[in-house]
């Protein structure tokens, strides 16, 4: 299938392309070049191949979804300078002076 500038101002008319007059001649030769390679690899005999999906072998890198004990609470606090009621005590970011921050 041979690829002619008309061929080329209508892509690019479709694909909303602006290319100037004077590589359209560039762009035909370019666009025709890679339909032939295409044709090319149409030719191929590919019966019995695996597709390729991705160029690297991949593997589920999952691991089993086991129940643990977390950090010991006391330990998660050996660094606070402060805390009340369990939790870390910070310094209120908003104060308005009633009790909503």
């Amino acid at each position: 299938m041979a690829i002619n500038e008309e061929t080329v101002k209508q892509v690019a008319k479709l694909a909303k392309l602006e290319i100037e007059e004077e590589d359209i001649h560039t762009f035909t030769k370019e666009m025709d070049s890679i339909i032939e390679m295409v044709e090319q690899l149409e030719g191929l005999d590919t019966e019995g191949i695996e597709g390729t999906y991705h160029g690297l072998n991949q593997h589920n890198v999952w691991r089993e979804d086991k129940a643990s004990n977390g950090t010991d609470r006391e330990d998660l606090f050996k660094n606070v300078k402060t805390r009340k009621d369990g939790y870390i005590e910070v310094p209120a970011m908003f104060d308005n002076g009633g009790s909503e921050a």
